[in-house]
């Protein structure tokens, strides 16, 4: 019997399972407030720098901020024990996946186009420095509450979250590549990362993400 299942048929016993579901809604709030300002803070630096892999991770924080709206909704009022609103979240949380991918190949695609290359940027690399140290914890966290849950879409957010580490060491890197006369590696994360979005949603869409 799934969570949902065995608080309408226990509700005396199911403590503990509200009380997770409290708590992947009160992480998804403060991770809204994080990205909010990471997002900002990430596309400011990126465009001022030209680079695709630093716009690319402040949008895809948006994305993530979209993804904790989904988890915050999901476990809010009625919902919270209503199976029907896990599937809508977790497909939901799927598309938000997708939404990055595209714009990332595109945006490489013009920046090329353009001639654009990405220079060292202060703000950027304070931002995603922070970003690579704190965002694994709350990833790990989301992901171990959406096994416990049994909830895909609280799995997939936190796995945005490692998404969004990742993408932080990896624009990191390209930054400091880039001043040895690798330009080529910042679009090419930008791409790489659009192929992970993708690979995230169908999982995401599937319902696997709480499962791993």
């Amino acid at each position: 019997m799934v969570p949902d299942q065995r608080v309408h048929a226990h509700p005396a016993a199911s403590a503990d399972w509200l009380r997770a579901a409290r708590t992947a809604r009160a992480l998804s709030v403060a991770t809204l407030v994080w990205l909010g300002l990471e997002s900002s803070l990430g596309l400011a630096a990126g465009l001022a720098s030209h680079s695709v892999a630093l716009i690319g991770w402040g949008l895809a924080a948006l994305v993530e901020a979209a993804a904790s709206l989904i988890v915050v909704w999901r476990f809010t009022g009625s919902r919270t024990l209503s199976a029907s609103a896990e599937l809508k979240a977790r497909r939901a949380v799927a598309v938000s996946f997708w939404v990055l991918a595209p714009y990332l190949v595109l945006h490489v695609a013009h920046d090329l186009d353009a001639g654009h290359r990405a220079v060292p940027t202060t703000l950027g690399i304070v931002v995603t420095a922070v970003s690579m140290v704190s965002m694994p914890a709350l990833g790990v966290a989301k992901r171990r509450l959406g096994r416990r849950l049994a909830s895909p879409s609280t799995a997939g957010e936190g796995t945005q979250n490692l998404i969004c580490a990742t993408m932080a060491a990896g624009v990191l890197t390209g930054l400091w590549l880039n001043t040895l006369g690798w330009w080529w590696v910042d679009p090419a994360m930008a791409v790489a990362l659009a192929a992970v979005a993708l690979r995230e949603g169908m999982r995401a869409w599937r319902g696997h993400a709480c499962c791993h």
